[in-house]
């Protein structure tokens, strides 16, 4: 489900430190995908956040939102290893059907 919120983004984009990189374009707080509302939709930022979605259930949600923030302090938002499964996959709008639980983890050491 889709929910449109300036004022949830502005809050990550505070809370991440985002707005230096451009800002929260959208993001996925299970079970929502939480976007601003001049955010434009397509089907691969939908397919990115999808994504997203999925990492979390494999991780039971709580677990996931930890892992990323440690990775996202230690090594940037493109060093997250959550980011780049769903960065170099949201193009695929058939990649869910296919990906394998936990298909995150081969993408702990890749680089982009």
């Amino acid at each position: 489900m889709i929910l449109r919120s300036d004022i949830i983004i502005a809050f990550f984009d505070w809370l991440l430190g985002m707005k230096k990189h451009g800002g929260i374009r959208a993001m996925a707080l299970f079970p929502f995908i939480v976007m601003p509302k001049s955010t434009v939709i397509d089907e691969e930022l939908i397919n990115h956040e999808k994504i997203h979605l999925r990492q979390q259930l494999e991780l039971l949600v709580i677990p996931f939102y930890i892992w990323y923030l440690i990775e996202l302090k230690r090594k940037g938002y493109y060093g997250v290893c959550f980011e780049r499964e769903a960065h170099l996959n949201d193009s695929d709008l058939g990649y869910l059907k296919s990906r394998r639980p936990y298909s995150f983890k081969k993408y702990i050491w890749k680089k982009w």
